[in-house]
């Protein structure tokens, strides 16, 4: 470091269970300012004194749930607090970002909105390019201009979804014809975009239930993202691979990683063992349920629960419950990009609404015993709150849970 420079880095020095070790960097930076307002205002700085640090807390929620840092301990009380400031923001760029992304100012903002309506808008623009709008968007006070640059970063949005969805399909014929059975994926392409292959890695540690890799060409080097799946840490299972790359860095559960093009092979074969030493075996996939639930217990006062101990995210999981030999009313009405909606009964002549998301092509069947994995929502729509359903996975009563979600 340069003579006389600060490191702020609760990584470095501090304890492993200080509580501010697991702060994001907008966390941090959020910290580290209101230790100079503290400390001007006891030196009698006028401009200290008319600063409100918590007028803040919207853009640190957004960056906390952004960055897939734990929401437990400090860094769930600050998304808290800023997630009830962002549902009525006075910020002209985030109320131009709520009017493309299609929500409401007032409705309440959930850490689902930051990361699959605003965040990936905002994230789009570095990702493709130049990554100036986004910090004009959250930093003018010209309505007009907000809405012109929220709506590029919408364009641009979804420019990125398309070469996502190629990038996808392309990695996920290599997976099948190359590396079906690796407890771990390295994937690259000089035809990649290192921009968004983050994306496309945590697609497909998702779909294919283990730690992903997945690169594209920047120069001489393969440049790009890693993502992983519960129980398996992304630090430890990089760090004996540590020679192999020219750099790399992240937490547990996302990294990002460069590398010369010949160390390719050998990174792959690096990792995938260092992942069966940390795992013991290819790792099975997994879904942990909170408890099972009588049909008779789903009701708005266990909704109202389980929305009072959010935030939900990394290191506070949204509550899954198990519901047994429950029936689907009618059969599965499909929409969107392959979604599917249905009707539930839940005893006592009550039905209530489920939504399924990526499940059209192989939905739950209706009129049959069903088991069911569910998390529970209030869906708020024209100022309307009602009870909602979100579909995990499912079976036929006492059989085995399929994960239809990974699977679709």
């Amino acid at each position: 470091l340069p003579a006389g420079a600060i490191l702020v880095n609760p990584h470095v020095f501090d304890p492993e269970d200080a509580p501010w070790r697991h702060l994001c960097s907008a966390g941090l930076v959020f910290k580290f300012v209101h230790a100079l307002i503290k400390q001007l205002r006891a030196e009698g700085d006028d401009l200290a004194q008319q600063i409100d640090i918590r007028d803040y807390l919207d853009l640190v929620a957004m960056g906390t749930v952004a960055d897939l840092v734990p929401l437990a301990g400090e860094n769930r009380t600050l998304t808290k607090k800023g997630l009830e400031m962002l549902a009525n923001t006075r910020r002209a760029g985030l109320n131009a970002l709520f009017e493309v992304s299609g929500m409401a100012l007032g409705n309440p903002v959930s850490p689902f909105d930051i990361s699959f309506r605003l965040s990936p808008r905002i994230n789009a623009c570095g990702r493709l390019g130049d990554a100036t709008a986004p910090i004009e968007l959250l930093t003018s006070e010209d309505w007009l201009r907000c809405r012109e640059v929220a709506q590029q970063l919408d364009a641009l949005n979804k420019e990125r979804q398309n070469i996502e969805r190629i990038i996808a399909e392309q990695a996920e014929a290599v997976v099948e014809t190359e590396f079906a059975d690796a407890p771990a994926l390295v994937l690259a392409s000089a035809d990649w975009h290192p921009g968004v292959v983050g994306i496309v890695a945590s697609r497909m540690a998702i779909k294919y239930n283990r730690p992903a890799i997945v690169l594209g060409a920047e120069g001489p080097l393969w440049k790009g993202s890693g993502r992983t799946v519960a129980n398996i840490s992304l630090v430890d299972a990089l760090s004996p691979c540590a020679g192999l790359m020219e750099s790399w860095g992240g937490h547990h559960m996302a990294v990002g990683v460069s590398l010369e093009r010949r160390q390719l092979d050998a990174l792959r074969e690096a990792f995938c063992r260092s992942v069966l030493q940390s795992a013991g075996t290819a790792p099975e996939r997994e879904l942990e349920l909170a408890c099972w639930l009588d049909a008779d217990e789903v009701c708005e006062e266990l909704f109202d629960e389980v929305e009072s101990i959010g935030p939900f995210g990394q290191g506070n999981p949204e509550p899954v419950f198990g519901l047994s030999g429950v029936m689907i009313a009618q059969k599965p009405t499909v929409f969107g990009k392959g979604h599917c909606r249905f009707v539930l009964d839940v005893g006592r002549c009550r039905r209530l609404q489920c939504i399924a998301w990526r499940q059209g092509e192989a939905p739950p069947p209706a009129l049959t015993p069903l088991d069911l994995a569910v998390r529970l929502n209030w869906n708020v729509w024209n100022d309307q709150r009602t009870p909602q359903l979100h579909l995990e996975a499912w079976r036929h009563a006492g059989n085995r849970l399929s994960r239809a979600a990974a699977r679709a």
